[in-house]
């Protein structure tokens, strides 16, 4: 029987249970704080994407609105994200800014459809590696998209090939303007600057301010959003359906499919995190079906493709937000913003726009868990390394597919060598690990998981979710893991946030009989004996034994 609470908006939900002057006080400040990150961020983004700074900032309304609507999570904001700049951009290349609009209607309904047929739960089957390789590509690739615009180089066109762009750029590196790269490095050291020294503060928002008064007040000669864009406009225009016919559907349709992916895949890692950061749940599938309606709304209204975008909803969280009132919240002062402000923009430097995207970019590229992966195991970091550089070189889509299908290839030979056969007598008893008592001589305040079998993409969220599920956290935590033989860079990550987590809430974790290839794994991501209440022993029965030595003494 289809249960109809997984799909409800979590805003609705939330009336019900009671809303009050406090939430709506906490929620509007937090709005604010997140517009005031969104605007500059969603004009840049629209740049980088090869469309006006307007249609950014339309993205972030309409989205923005619609995604704390009718979405699943409490604090998730949504608008442009940098997932979407090359396949954006790449799309209004091949098809037109026409074209753009129609995929991007085609995959709201597909994020619609697959969030109905429950398919919110599908981020659990994208290894680590993947994720982390196609981010720090893209990233790579935003940052590269930047240079002219940052040095101020004198080219009519940029090559749209990552081997040509650069060889063009270093063509013409004769042609740097002094005044442009100026105004780009203050903009990139002030914003460095101040998240260090005021991490609170709009340092985005405050660069480019800045920015455009030095550059206004002072007259300095650089490329400005007016004098790139002179015809910007100013409020949200009248919804209107794309152009279409079955011949363009058919050419757009693999376009659809990416963005569908991507948009489904960033919003529900944004979920997660933001679960983590608030002890939240969010519901994945009311989530998914969200994202899909949103598309569908910002392409009626001319704009980009929309996702869960994680620094924005980080703010929020960090801001005080609380429910998805503060989303609409800020779509209401980005609107406001649009209807009262937008001739200003037109001094905004194009070069101060690169500083920002620069660090979007550096942000993306998760350059220490780039690094972590990297050193675990051979498998993780063939698929890291492949679809890393695939992004980079080849496409988007083509990297995922090819990075996910080698993932379950590798995981397979992994488990060919990790399972053993070998001959039991019949009238063996079944050892201890394998009894169905584990919990019988536990003493007060003491929990034990067992794991049984491979410990890879698929089961790895499952864990934290179950101790949540539990209530009250327990003093001391066992952790069986004879039975698991493989574990996977997604698998490490996910007991040690688990690990993470009981030692952020004062709970100490044995880790009973790990086998060698997970100790293994488990030693490279920085897992021992004795750190951070961690502890191992080399059976179960030691494991018992160690905690009620633990809990007699008080430890």
């Amino acid at each position: 029987m289809m249960n109809l609470t997984e799909f409800t908006p979590k805003i609705f939900t939330i009336l019900k249970n009671g809303y009050g002057p406090h939430d709506c006080r906490a929620d509007l400040l937090a709005g604010l704080t997140v517009a005031i990150v969104a605007l500059p961020l969603a004009m840049a983004l629209a740049i980088a994407s090869g469309a006006s700074p307007d249609k950014g900032l339309i993205t972030a309304v309409i989205a923005g609105f619609v995604i704390s609507f009718l979405g699943g999570s409490r604090v998730q904001i949504g608008g442009p994200t940098g997932a979407f700049v090359v396949v954006v951009f790449n799309v209004i290349a091949q098809h037109g800014y026409d074209g753009l609009l129609l995929a991007t209607l085609m995959a709201g309904v597909i994020l619609v459809i697959a969030g109905y047929a429950r398919l919110g739960q599908v981020i659990k089957f994208i290894p680590q590696p993947v994720i982390t390789g196609f981010t720090a590509g893209i990233a790579v690739i935003i940052a590269s998209s930047q240079v002219k615009d940052f040095l101020g180089l004198k080219m009519e066109s940029v090559p749209t090939d990552f081997g040509a762009k650069w060889a063009a750029y270093i063509a013409h590196l004769d042609t740097v303007d002094i005044a442009t790269l100026a105004v780009g490095v203050g903009a990139l050291v002030l914003i460095i600057g101040l998240r260090k020294a005021a991490p609170k503060w709009p340092g985005y928002l405050i660069a480019v301010v800045l920015a455009a008064v030095i550059v206004t007040v002072f007259h300095v000669p650089v490329e400005t959003i007016g004098s790139r864009y002179p015809d910007v406009g100013s409020g949200i225009p009248m919804p209107t359906i794309p152009e279409w016919s079955f011949v363009k559907m058919q050419e757009v349709l693999p376009a659809a499919f990416t963005i569908a992916f991507l948009a489904g895949i960033e919003a529900l890692l944004s979920a997660v995190i933001a679960d983590g950061m608030t002890g939240y749940k969010h519901r994945s599938n009311a989530e998914l079906a969200g994202q899909g309606f949103a598309n569908i709304a910002t392409a009626l209204f001319g704009g980009l493709p929309a996702t869960g975008a994680i620094a924005r909803t980080a703010t929020n969280i960090k801001a005080g937000g609380r429910t998805p009132f503060a989303g609409i919240f800020h779509a209401v002062f980005l609107l406001l913003f649009m209807l009262f402000a937008m001739d200003y923009v037109a001094f905004i430097p194009m070069a101060a726009l690169a500083a920002i995207l620069f660090i979007v970019a550096w942000g993306m590229s998760e350059t220490r868990h780039f690094i972590h992966i990297f050193k675990l195991s051979a498998s993780d970091r063939t698929v890291l390394l492949l679809t890393f550089f695939l992004t980079i070189f080849v496409d988007l889509t083509v990297a995922i597919g090819v990075g996910v299908t080698l993932a379950c290839l590798l995981f397979m030979h992994q488990m060919t060598k990790a399972v053993e056969i070998s001959a039991q007598p019949r009238n063996a008893e079944v050892g201890e690990e394998e009894d169905e008592t584990q919990r019988d001589d536990l003493p007060e305040g003491v929990e034990v998981f067992r794991l049984t079998g491979p410990v890879f993409f698929a089961v790895a969220g499952n864990l934290i979710d179950t101790l949540k599920a539990m209530g009250q956290m327990p003093k001391i935590l066992i952790l069986r893991m004879r039975l698991v033989p493989y574990l996977d860079a997604t698998g490490a990550t996910a007991i040690e946030n688990l690990i993470a987590l009981c030692h952020a809430k004062g709970t100490k974790v044995i880790l009973s009989a790990v086998q060698p290839q997970p100790m293994k794994i488990l030693g490279k991501g920085g897992v021992d004996d004795g750190k951070d209440g961690v502890m191992m022993t080399a059976s179960y029965r030691d494991s018992v034994a160690l905690a009620k030595k633990l809990m007699a003494s008080g430890a």
